[in-house]
């Protein structure tokens, strides 16, 4: 087995969550490498769905940005954000990929700003489609570097909602019922969510970690699942996919 770096790691892992004939919509970074991977490997059916309306792509090269000529390289669709964003509201879009700088335990994302709103000591890009995506795909997947500073017991702004307070919030608040956060990838474990509370729980380790690793570098309480699993490491040929035809400037790898 090869040596891997955790950005491999975590595109091999995201990769794995995609299901063949499901509709992705696909953001920036790790996100587009992962869908490239999985087309290449168990779900060639897949449809990468991109913010500026490139639905169903080769990805035979790897687009720069989700508004990138390559995210509609024959595609069967070349649309516009509007009829994307229409086509999640109307419920034809299973996946979301999201990150952010903060996630809570029940899904919420920050990507606007750590610290006060009006006086923050950083300030991010915000929500673009993000908040879009949570509130109207099915499924959302969030990958994230684990960290303490990164997972946290509240969110200082929620840019993009997950379950927000509880069971039943997000339908209380009009979003549509059954929908929600998925799992979430990160480079020392898989989370997922409990189904009675809603808050997130391990399911499996990255290779070489522990689960006392993850909970020290957990901000809050982290529910185990009973039958914790380890993820298995990137194969070689999922590495050399993304070495030699994926990512070969290694642009994000």
């Amino acid at each position: 087995m090869a040596d891997y770096n955790k950005s491999e790691l975590l595109i091999c892992t995201a990769a794995r969550q995609m299901e063949d004939g499901a509709i992705c919509f696909i953001g920036t970074g790790v996100p587009m490498l992962a869908a490239a991977l999985a087309k290449r490997t168990h779900a060639p059916g897949l449809v990468a769905a991109f913010e500026f309306g490139g639905i169903g792509p080769s990805l035979e090269k790897l687009p720069l940005a989700v508004g990138g000529s390559r995210t509609f390289h024959r595609s069967p669709v070349a649309s516009s954000i509007c009829d994307l964003m229409e086509a999640a509201a109307r419920g034809y879009v299973e996946y979301g990929f999201l990150g952010g700088a903060q996630i809570d335990p029940y899904g919420n994302l920050n990507a606007t700003v750590i610290g006060e709103h009006d006086r923050p000591k950083v300030r991010f890009p915000g929500s673009g489609g993000a908040n879009d995506i949570g509130s109207l795909c099915w499924k959302t997947i969030a990958i994230m570097r684990h960290g303490k500073q990164r997972f946290v017991p509240k969110v200082d702004f929620l840019t993009t909602a997950g379950y927000l307070d509880g069971p039943g919030a997000r339908e209380r608040a009009g979003l549509p019922a059954g929908s929600g956060p998925y799992r979430v990838v990160s480079d020392m474990g898989l989370l997922g969510y409990d189904a009675e509370n809603c808050r997130m729980k391990l399911l499996a380790l990255q290779p070489g970690v522990s689960l006392e690793q993850v909970q020290a570098e957990t901000g809050f309480e982290l529910q185990v699942a009973d039958d914790l699993q380890e993820n298995p490491p990137p194969s070689d040929e999922e590495l050399r996919l993304l070495r030699e035809e994926i990512d070969p400037d290694h642009l994000y790898t």
